[in-house]
């Protein structure tokens, strides 16, 4: 978004950005000059406490439709388009300012499989699996459009009923619009056509940083063979109570030193070795272009930003996208897969074994080379030519 709000300005339009108000948020767009809007309560808060239980999810939805409602007709009065993405809840919340200000409202995705298409089936919904044995991607997205009323429904309608807006009977309709963004690049997350939706495709929304690399850190690169970032982002990774140690063990058990992302997970050295480098917020497009490969979690940004890069990669996926990206660098041969959310030495190793390879590292240089950096400027242009429209 912040990527996307750049471009916006730099073709004359005014931008504000309604974000959780987590620290990080906050610091990103500050850096680039971008107002921001502070949202509910931080990610981190809602990503790091503790699970709701099955009976307060539908509640948890509704306060969270009513929470976003709030903070978007704050952020956009006076404007003309509302750009939303993120949880369904959320994103009803600021589709129902777009309808009371009666202005262009738009939702965007960052991975293919958020979206119904008879290519590719559903990723399951809380308190709603996916049925053993049924493989029909049609049948699974019919489902999965009567596990949206089922989770969503009653929360976004009650909101919906107390500000005076009909009720709807599609949820993920309402929410998806029929004329969805799709901000993946198209040889990393492609978009199969045909497909029922009218899905525009714009290239992943990527926010040129160019901070240099703290120089302890560029003392630690230089000082060996290229290292191996260990990052895993927002996902706290509570399935692993010693993901660091084994993550480390791993990577020296390849032969290679460790440059580790503290991230959410809150990872650190694991003894006073002088093979391993602890970071923290970090400029991932100047680092991973110097590593020898990245295991993460297989968030759309870092899987696109080590695509980008040319770095080989190992995701370790958690939930939601993740698994689907992790497919994605193994049919790309950019790296590989890691069998389930929880890493054991053996499994890492042999993950980074496929990744560390001549033939891997070749693969993904090429790769690289087709990764769009446009995304950003296209969805923007486009933005604008439909308001003119």
């Amino acid at each position: 978004m912040a990527g996307l709000a750049v471009r916006l300005r730099a073709l004359g339009a005014e931008v504000r950005v309604c974000a959780p108000s987590d620290e990080e948020f906050a610091k990103l767009l500050a850096r680039v000059g971008v107002e921001l809007v502070p949202a509910a309560e931080p990610v981190r808060t809602l990503v790091t406490g503790a699970a709701p239980t099955a009976e307060g999810l539908p509640q948890r939805a509704a306060a969270m439709v009513a929470a976003q409602y709030e903070a978007v007709a704050a952020a956009a009065e006076g404007c003309d388009a509302v750009v939303a993405t993120g949880l369904v809840p959320a994103v009803a919340g600021a589709r129902s300012v777009a309808e009371e200000l009666g202005v262009h409202f738009v939702y965007v995705t960052y991975f293919p499989t958020m979206l119904p298409s008879p290519h590719h089936a559903p990723y399951p919904l809380p308190l709603h699996p996916l049925p053993p044995g049924t493989t029909d991607n049609r049948e699974l997205w019919e489902l999965n459009a009567h596990s949206f009323n089922a989770l969503y429904g009653p929360g976004i309608n009650a909101h919906r009923m107390r500000i005076g807006q009909p009720t709807v009977d599609d949820i993920r309709g309402h929410v998806f619009t029929d004329r969805p963004w799709l901000a993946a690049d198209p040889v990393l997350g492609p978009w199969q056509e045909p497909a029922d939706l009218d899905v525009v495709q714009t290239g992943a929304w990527i926010l040129p940083d160019e901070r240099p690399l703290a120089d302890e850190l560029v003392a630690f690169l230089e000082a060996g063979e290229p290292p191996v970032y260990v990052g895993f982002g927002s996902m706290p990774m509570h399935g692993s109570t010693d993901v660091a140690q084994v993550a480390v063990d791993a990577v020296r058990a390849q032969g290679r030193r460790v440059v580790v992302g503290r991230g959410w997970a809150d990872l650190g050295l694991t003894d006073d070795q002088d093979d391993c480098f602890v970071v923290g917020e970090v400029n991932q497009q100047a680092l991973f272009g110097r590593v020898a490969a990245v295991v993460h979690h297989g968030g759309a940004g870092t899987t696109t930003t080590a695509a980008g890069a040319g770095a080989p990669q190992v995701v370790v996926p958690q939930l939601v996208d993740q698994p689907y990206w992790a497919d994605r660098v193994a049919e790309l041969g950019i790296g590989a897969a890691h069998d389930g959310p929880t890493p054991t030495f053996e499994s890492l190793s042999t993950a980074l074994k496929v990744a560390l390879t001549p033939e891997t590292s070749a693969r993904a240089r090429a790769v690289a080379a087709t990764i769009r950096t446009d995304g950003a400027t296209v969805a923007a242009q486009l933005l604008l030519d439909e308001l003119s429209r």
